[in-house]
């Protein structure tokens, strides 16, 4: 019989891609992967480490699990308990300290090594602690043959980041930038493809600073790479995430004005729209930059659509800097974002700087940018009233007889469809709009190809 697998992933689509993986390395080991942690020969923890908030849910899970784990000890059965992410990474030997009845915790540059790990930590040996940033990669070690559910799969393609924002842990916890070579990231693209993906999005820490090795050993840039990815047969959609924007070029710009297949919608966060904090964000970008930026991208592909990331109550911002904040939220008229409050994480700069907000300060900004942002999302979202567009229908919805998926925009469509267009591109009028998902139709051409 299998082994069951249950893995709880928390944070960005990296740790999902690493999730997928990480279940593709143990199924030969007899894992199987299942939806909730009853009975499960193995629980592994993909965990985040961005926000205190974050990091604190994954004590709380394991203080959970512990008596599930003690539970299966008392009939005869054996719980392997593993924490993986980037609170792995940042506090490996304080997650075995406070939770020593964890088994293996391992870095997300290390799962590659599972086997291995997996071995050590069901003999008397106990504890396995794997943090190292290994010399080889792990991309390299890891099984070409990759699984797809549904049509959309992410793919990992830089990893790393060097550009040390003063309130992020991305650079110690991922380690240095480092790029797949072009033909690895296209084989597994196919492969993607071959196994049902339609939407493929490409993943990067800072992913326009992608400069993978081609096969003439010549280096290509995210540009270039897009454009060798769009001539895939079967990939009908490309996206990518995250991204910095000092380090969008002009190549990259250029393909979002010519590449049919690369959609109409980027993520390009800013964090701040005050020019003093951006500094000491160590962010290499100021709003005027940024703000220029915007509009070459814009005139490159006019109905691009943008979302972004804010923190508020960075250390030393004053009510004017939140204000200059504000009014970059008014002009730049975003259509998604992530909005949080500061959190200080250990080990980084801005932990450590002067002028610390007090949290009512911090939870007073956040509330007052939320309800612009979620103003501006539902005005999008009711400005595609009447427009018709191709949503990939990719899971089912709420009620019978529903399926959801995705317009160009990232934005949720729901739609009463037949079973048999789940995984397709469909064209779907919008009949109604709000502050989460759109309501659509299907046209007359694919209601009477279900009929």
């Amino acid at each position: 019989m299998a082994k069951k697998l249950h893995i709880k992933t928390y944070g960005c689509q990296m740790n999902v891609y690493d999730s997928e993986r990480i279940t593709e390395v143990l199924r030969p080991l007899g894992y199987e992967a299942v939806d909730d942690t009853d009975g499960a020969d193995m629980v592994i923890l993909n965990t985040c480490h961005i926000r205190e908030k974050a990091a604190e849910k994954v004590y709380s899970e394991l203080g959970r699990l512990r008596v599930q784990k003690e539970a299966m000890n008392e009939v005869g059965k054996h719980m392997v308990l593993a924490v993986t992410g980037c609170v792995a990474q940042a506090e490996g030997e304080e997650v075995l300290k406070r939770a020593p009845f964890v088994d293996m915790v391992f870095g997300p540059q290390t799962y590659h090594r599972l086997p291995q790990m997996v071995a050590e930590a069901t003999r008397a040996t106990g504890q396995v602690l794997d943090t190292d940033f290994p010399e080889e990669s792990k991309f390299d070690a890891l099984t070409e043959s990759r699984t797809v559910e549904g049509a959309t799969a992410f793919l990992s393609i830089q990893e790393g980041c060097d550009k040390f924002c003063t309130y992020c842990v991305v650079p110690y916890t991922r380690g240095a930038e480092f790029s797949r070579p072009a033909v690895q990231v296209l084989d597994e693209a196919r492969e993607l493809v071959a196994a049902g993906a339609q939407e493929i999005t490409l993943l990067g820490q800072n992913v326009n600073s992608y400069h993978g090795e081609a096969d003439d050993g010549s280096e290509w840039n995210l540009a270039r790479l897009i454009r060798a990815a769009a001539e895939i047969d079967g990939l009908e959609r490309i996206r990518f995430v995250t991204s910095y924007p000092a380090e969008v070029d002009d190549d990259l710009i250029k393909a979002h004005g010519e590449v049919e297949k690369l959609m109409p919608y980027l993520h390009l966060p800013v964090q701040a729209g005050s020019d003093r904090i951006l500094k000491a964000m160590n962010r290499n970008h100021s709003v005027d930059e940024y703000r220029a930026l915007v509009d070459k991208l814009r005139s490159a592909r006019p109905d691009l659509a943008l979302s972004s990331d804010f923190i508020v109550g960075f250390p030393g911002e004053t009510d004017a800097d939140f204000r200059d904040t504000l009014k970059l939220v008014e002009d730049m008229r975003f259509i998604q974002t992530y909005s949080f409050k500061y959190s200080a994480r250990p080990g980084t700069p801005a932990a450590l700087m002067d002028g610390q907000i007090d949290e009512a300060v911090k939870v007073e900004r956040l509330a007052e940018l939320q309800a612009l942002l979620n103003a501006q999302t539902l005005a999008f979202n009711k400005q595609s009233v009447g427009k018709t567009m191709p949503v990939l229908l990719d899971r089912a919805g709420k009620k019978p007889g529903q399926l959801v998926g995705r317009s160009p925009y990232m934005q949720a469509v729901v739609v009463e469809a037949p079973e048999q267009l789940l995984n397709r591109i469909v064209d779907v009028t919008i009949i109604s709009a709000g502050p989460n998902s759109l309501m659509g139709e299907l046209n007359l051409d694919d209601r009477k190809a279900c009929a």
